[in-house]
């Protein structure tokens, strides 16, 4: 059943973002007066196809449904009959350079918008997510020296010097605003909420890396869900848990008198003390209350648990940690959030140009050497995450294919021959210079970005296969 959802949330991934891409480029090309031969869905053998009466366009589906194209009249097709001298005006390279470019971009401009009126779509329908509760932070973190504790509730955040603050409705929405100002290198003003009323604290992001904000900055920072509760739900046979008497449905309260409510901030404490006798606070459900029960308002009993973590090799890095053998559910406080329609669509928009610039930097910074060839990747991944967002629900199927979206628009601006981003070098030079670039520079261009496209290919195809049997 997963094997079938995945494969249909692909097939209407794939097929809206073609369509849409290839549309740009389709009514761009009318509105500028060029003939269109062919819309196709797909490429290899047509599987169906119909021709407009009115244009003449032919519309086809094709086998291979990993993209599209728009063929337009164009006296350099080869293998084509002469065109007539009266449709001559109406061929694509017959154009002013600046109506080529409209054409071109017109396809990834799509894209854009697109993501746009799906994020939108989302702000204004309403989307639940974690709200913006901080657990404690981890010592010597940004946010344990900002002041935090844990349990405050970030309201508002603003740039130091700045005299407006931005209001922050989730855990989402925080994010983004923190990640914007960590690529700006800025340093921040959070208002939040606690036990004594609403304080400032001060955020420096000014000493983080580029490789600090391509990893889990929010956890480097030391801001994880918090206000929850973090509850066992499970325990290993022969497990340190188990040894120390932890049972399903037991709340974790503290572990060596710290606050706990997050699992990542547990489970990393816990690796860090391998061998090590912990003492957790553990709120426990009295005899015959069922986990359920325990999960409820009624508080249980609270009782100090003695364990001493187990060392193991951890196989991502080959060190010593400390595990105990128990698995973790973390429920933290939700918040419905939704926007009104102008707010919406700002905020849409907003959220595309930071995905777009964010792409674009990672490409570079793959470019350069400075990211991991990683982070690229495949079908495979990308059926795989449109399965998940769509067992999620539409809020979640819609992200995601706002994403992939905004992907596909930047992928296609690369200046690589073959993609449309090539395409406008070559009318970018010919507007600056006046020159149209030669036919055999454009051969040599198109082969070496061929290749780069085959290359990018096969890596992605290799993190998708090594992401799938974990090597």
């Amino acid at each position: 059943m997963n094997l079938l959802i995945e494969v249909l949330a692909f097939a209407v991934a794939i097929g809206v973002l073609v369509v849409v891409h290839e549309y740009g480029h389709y009514s761009v090309a009318r509105l500028c007066g060029v003939k269109v031969l062919r819309f196709s869905i797909g490429f290899g053998k047509p599987l169906f196809q119909w021709v407009s009466p009115k244009s003449g366009t032919e519309w086809t589906i094709a086998a291979l449904p990993l993209g599209g194209y728009v063929k337009m009249l164009d006296e350099r097709e080869t293998g084509q009959a002469p065109i007539p001298a009266e449709a001559l005006p109406h061929a694509f390279n017959r154009q002013s350079v600046w109506r080529r470019i409209a054409i071109v971009a017109a396809g990834p401009v799509a894209n854009f918008l697109l993501a746009i009126v799906l994020f939108s779509l989302v702000f204004a329908t309403g989307v639940t997510e974690p709200a913006a509760i901080l657990a404690t932070p981890a010592p010597n973190t940004a946010a344990a020296v900002a002041g935090f504790e844990g349990g405050e509730t970030v309201v508002a955040v603003r740039a130091e010097n700045a005299a407006e603050s931005e209001p922050v409705r989730s855990w989402s929405d925080l994010r983004w605003k923190l990640l914007g100002a960590a690529f700006d290198h800025k340093r921040v003003v959070l208002s939040a909420k606690g036990a004594d009323g609403t304080s400032d604290f001060q955020l420096d992001l000014r000493g983080l890396t580029e490789k600090d904000v391509d990893d889990d900055f929010m956890s480097r920072l030391g801001f994880e869900p918090g206000g929850g509760k973090l509850t066992v739900a499970g325990v290993q046979p022969g497990s340190a848990a188990q040894k120390a008497g932890l049972r399903p449905g037991d709340r974790l309260r503290a572990i060596n008198g710290i606050a706990t409510d997050n699992a990542t901030a547990f489970i990393a404490y816990v690796k860090s003390h391998a061998g090590q006798p912990l003492t957790l606070q553990v709120e426990r459900a009295g005899a015959g209350r069922t986990q359920t029960q325990a999960q409820g308002q009624a508080p249980g009993k609270l009782e100090d648990i003695r364990i001493v973590p187990q060392a193991q090799r951890d196989p991502a890095t080959g060190e010593q940690v400390g595990r105990i053998g128990a698995e973790l559910a973390t429920q933290v406080p939700s918040i419905n959030v939704r926007y009104g329609p102008v707010e919406s669509l700002r905020l849409g928009a907003r959220r595309t140009w930071d995905l777009a610039a964010y792409s674009v930097r990672m490409f570079g910074r793959m470019i350069v050497g400075d990211a991991s060839l990683k982070n690229l990747s495949g079908p495979v991944t990308i059926a795989d995450y449109a399965g998940k967002s769509a067992r999620l629900g539409p809020s979640a199927f819609l992200s995601f294919l706002a994403l992939v979206s905004i992907s596909l628009g930047v992928l296609n601006l690369l200046p690589i021959p073959v993609l449309d981003g090539g395409h406008l070098l070559y009318y970018l030079v010919e507007a600056v210079t006046g020159k149209v670039v030669s036919d055999r520079w454009q051969l040599v261009f198109q082969r070496a970005g061929l290749a780069c496209i085959v290359a990018l290919s096969a890596i992605a195809l290799f993190n998708d296969l090594a992401r799938l049997i974990h090597f």
